[in-house]
């Protein structure tokens, strides 16, 4: 979900909205408190806009692409970061309120990081605000609180949020190690336990065909390393090609299994045992006990890793040094199951 906000300075909401009808659903005040964080008591208004922007892009995209109705969609069910059962509602409404009360936390800490808007950033929000009005009819705007008092507020946030996070992750420790980011590198190859039948559609092999396929890689194998022929070689006759990964012990990709076997190779150009899995074989090849590239890339990894821990673990103690309460009777209005919002054109987003 963040990463909807996090496009720049200012995200501009230029794109309109189509709503359906209200299902039974109340009419809200949209000044009324939702959400209080510390002594800033924060309006459905703005609670609400955030909300249904979230739903917006969620059954424009998401439910669209899975050929869903907004209803169907969020009333899937899925398994939420504490394995309890969520629907997708549920989860949606759990991030926008966790993002909503720690928007407003950055803000009250701003000025400690000498945090401000300039002019320009100001206006833009402000054009930002109208031209959502201006794209959006009296209805829309309704029911997604969509005034520009409560979109130029949500966007302040987003933009002091923004220029807040830089200052909150300095002084993180950016020093990593050869040996704390060693990426290995392989080569390797995969057969499947299927074949195309005459229609072209993929079939299982039989399990004699199983054992004949593994004799046939185990027979190409043992001609690469009696260096008879070359792993592309072998790749070629088995009909499959040679690819490539980079990986650690953590890695899982492309298999845990074959990247179990080519991480207990002590040397550059060992070949792993077959690695048999249920839908075929693994056979791998380790070309390089530290990749240069990859391990630098795991060390940029491992860096913005430390700075959002860093970033996560101020939120969460300033969370822990400041009354936070919810009207949830209040927030259970804002139902995506009994309101659906889609966005007419596509969403939009500048510096």
């Amino acid at each position: 979900m963040k990463q909807w906000r996090k496009r720049g300075i200012v995200l501009v909401a230029a794109f309109s909205l189509a709503v359906a009808s209200l299902a039974g659903c109340g009419a809200t005040d949209p000044e009324e408190t939702v959400l209080t964080v510390g002594e800033e008591q924060v309006p459905f208004g703005v609670v609400n806009y955030f909300s249904r922007m979230q739903q917006a892009r969620y059954e424009s995209y998401y439910a669209a692409m899975m050929g869903m109705t907004g209803e169907a969609f969020w009333e899937q069910d899925t398994t939420g970061a504490d394995s309890k059962k969520q629907s997708y509602e549920e989860m949606v409404k759990e991030g926008v309120m966790g993002d909503m009360q720690q928007l407003y936390l950055i803000r009250q800490h701003a000025e400690e990081y000498g945090v401000t808007l300039s002019e320009e950033e100001e206006t833009a929000i402000e054009e930002a605000a109208k031209q959502f009005v201006s794209d959006n009819a009296q209805e829309a705007r309704d029911v997604v609180s969509g005034e520009e008092k409560y979109v130029k507020e949500y966007l302040t946030l987003m933009a002091i949020e923004n220029k807040m996070a830089p200052k909150m992750m300095e002084g993180v420790d950016e020093d990593v190690s050869d040996e704390e980011a060693a990426q290995k590198a392989m080569e390797y190859i995969y057969v499947a336990y299927s074949k195309q039948d005459e229609s072209g559609n993929s079939v299982d092999l039989s399990d004699e065909e199983k054992e004949s396929l593994k004799e046939d890689v185990k027979k190409a194998m043992d001609d690469v390393k009696a260096e008879k022929a070359t792993f592309a070689e072998a790749a070629e006759e088995l009909g499959v090609s040679v690819q490539t990964a980079t990986f650690d012990k953590d890695s899982y990709a492309p298999n845990a299994d074959l990247v179990k076997a080519a991480d207990a190779l002590e040397k550059e150009g060992d070949y792993t045992d077959l690695v048999e899995i249920d839908r075929g074989i693994y056979v791998g090849h380790l070309t390089s006990l530290l990749d240069r590239e990859a391990t630098d890339t795991k060390k940029a990894s491992v860096v913005e890793q430390r700075k959002n821990e860093q970033f996560s673990d101020l939120v969460d103690t300033w969370k822990e040094e400041t009354e936070i309460t919810v009207n949830e009777g209040l927030w259970k209005k804002v139902s995506f199951t009994k309101q659906g919002v889609t966005i007419k054109d596509t969403a939009t987003a500048t510096e």
